[in-house]
């Protein structure tokens, strides 16, 4: 049973995504500032204390009496210490309005604040006409002001300091009330006022600055996510595309060619999925070649096979009889041959792509193929010899890389072909050359030659120039070293010797070691 999944592009997870930090971010950012007021108002207070704790000492250290008089003349002997403040009062323990920066003949530019500045709690705003004989007169307005604070001082705690901030004339203005506390009695209240537009200043500031920051940060996903739609989901989609065309066996060709010589991930993944598509139509069209290859190769014994038998049956004549059982046994032999070698030509083909290649030698894999067919019973009985020749010009090494066991394969099928067609007492010569950027392997042997003016036929499937005695090759061999050598990227040629000698030679190219790596 097949589950079918939905899919889910990467662009719409990538947005999906960073909405979810915005989110997130966003909530931070609300948190973040709902805390930077309060914190710095907090601060303001902290100062504000320290401003109440140091005056309590210096009445208490000057022994000044809680009173209306004396605190007046202690303002004003000391109003160095409310500078930069906008106001400063002084209550006694009922709630009582004793002493105020506002009432005495001091720096207007220090306390400039007018009586238009109170508590938050108080409640709504009020405006007034001076010419309206219904409105509340000034008097009023202190008197409300002093019972608010009353109310405020008569809820207090010992100890517990009560700040208020309010906006009013576009202005920002902290309010700090704390205890006087005189050899360890509290002797009144000091409530400070300070004009502290620099904390909304400072607020804005952050908010500007975040809002910036997030306008930016967006329009550099937008452009990302633009980059990354075009640049890498695109691409990927054309070959998301180019694979399904080649399962639904459609032409795929010229879908990807504009991302092949990209230099990065894409066009590697191009470059890979463009190779895997060849090999992949190329095994596919060699397996359907074979095939038909193959069904004609067998019809032929088949047809023998068939011929012998029915003469077999019509026949009693002894040696007749031996004579077609020795065909019908020729024909199974081929017929065998063909089917096990081809079977092992796809095998090898297949495996070939998944054999670890490394650095090989190729004076090495000649020497121990040779030395094998030197016990080779068509060798023995021919008196065949090896000679091995290497030119090594500019001092170039022989150096290959590849698949040990499939160029082992390859010398093992080029030498048992110049077998085949060596005379009684020749010679087979191994010639070998390296340049800069190729090895040359030569292999020429003394035999009739080829026929062909056509050589390349040599290495078609199962094409053979030995009918006498075509029983004992499938055909394949030449066509089987074609197809290693092509997949390492080599080549190979077949010709009359160019020596002026008679024989067959044939030569594989093969790249140098450094071609894979430079």
């Amino acid at each position: 049973m097949k589950i079918k999944k939905n899919s889910t592009s990467i662009l719409k997870k990538f947005f999906v995504f960073n909405f979810f930090v915005f989110i997130i971010l966003g909530l931070f950012t609300i948190f973040y500032l709902k805390a930077i007021q309060p914190n710095l108002v907090k601060q303001r207070t902290e100062k504000h204390n320290i401003i109440i704790n140091n005056t309590a000492n210096h009445i208490e250290r000057l022994q000044i009496n809680f009173e209306r008089e004396t605190l007046k003349d202690f303002l004003l002997a000391t109003r160095f210490l409310f500078q930069n403040l906008e106001r400063v009062q002084f209550y006694n323990l009922k709630g009582e309005l004793i002493a105020d920066t506002n009432v005495l003949d001091l720096d207007q530019n220090v306390f400039s604040k007018s009586d238009e500045v109170f508590q938050e709690s108080i409640g709504n705003n009020t405006t007034f006409e001076n010419n309206n004989e219904n409105m509340l007169t000034k008097e009023t307005i202190k008197e409300k002001r002093n019972e608010e604070i009353k109310n405020i001082i008569s809820r207090k705690k010992p100890k517990q300091e009560i700040t208020t901030q309010i906006e009013e004339n576009n202005n920002f203005y902290v309010k700090t009330l704390n205890d006087v506390i005189i050899n360890g009695e509290i002797y009144g209240y000091i409530m400070v006022t300070e004009q502290a537009n620099e904390i909304l200043v400072a607020v804005d500031e952050r908010k500007n600055f975040i809002l910036r920051t997030v306008l930016i940060i967006g329009f550099v996903i937008i452009l990302f996510s633009i980059f990354l739609n075009r640049y890498l989901l695109k691409p990927i989609g054309k070959l998301v595309e180019y694979t399904k065309s080649i399962k639904a066996k459609d032409e795929p060709y010229g879908r990807i060619e504009k991302f092949l010589n990209r230099s990065d991930e894409v066009g590697l993944l191009s470059r890979s999925l463009n190779e895997m598509t060849k090999n992949l139509q190329n095994r596919t069209k060699n397996a359907e070649d074979s095939s038909a290859d193959l069904a004609h190769e067998i019809r032929n014994p088949l047809a023998s096979l068939k011929g012998a038998s029915e003469l077999l049956d019509n026949t009693s004549d002894t040696q007749e009889r031996k004579k077609l059982i020795g065909i019908l046994s020729h024909d199974v032999e081929r017929i065998d041959r063909l089917i096990t070698d081809y079977s092992k030509m796809l095998k090898d083909e297949a495996s070939l792509s998944r054999e670890k290649m490394k650095i090989l030698n190729l004076i090495e894999l000649v020497k121990d193929v040779t030395e094998e067919f030197n016990n080779n019973k068509s060798v023995i009985k021919k008196n065949i010899k090896f000679k091995i020749i290497k030119e090594k010009p500019n001092g170039h090494p022989f150096s290959v890389f590849g698949a040990k066991s499939r160029l082992e394969q390859v010398l093992a099928n080029l030498i048992d072909n110049a077998i085949s067609f060596s005379p009684q007492d020749s010679n087979i010569f191994i010639n070998l050359k390296s340049n800069k950027d190729t090895v040359h392997l030569t292999i020429k042997d003394e035999g009739p030659g080829f026929k062909e003016t056509n050589t390349d036929r040599i290495f078609k499937r199962f094409y053979s120039n030995r009918p006498e005695k075509f029983g004992e090759h499938s055909g394949l061999g030449l066509n089987i070293v074609k197809n290693i050598i092509e997949m390492h990227d080599g080549e190979i040629k077949a010709s009359n010797r160019r020596d002026a000698k008679k024989g067959a030679q044939i030569e594989v190219i093969l790249p140098m070691r450094n071609y894979f790596y430079e």
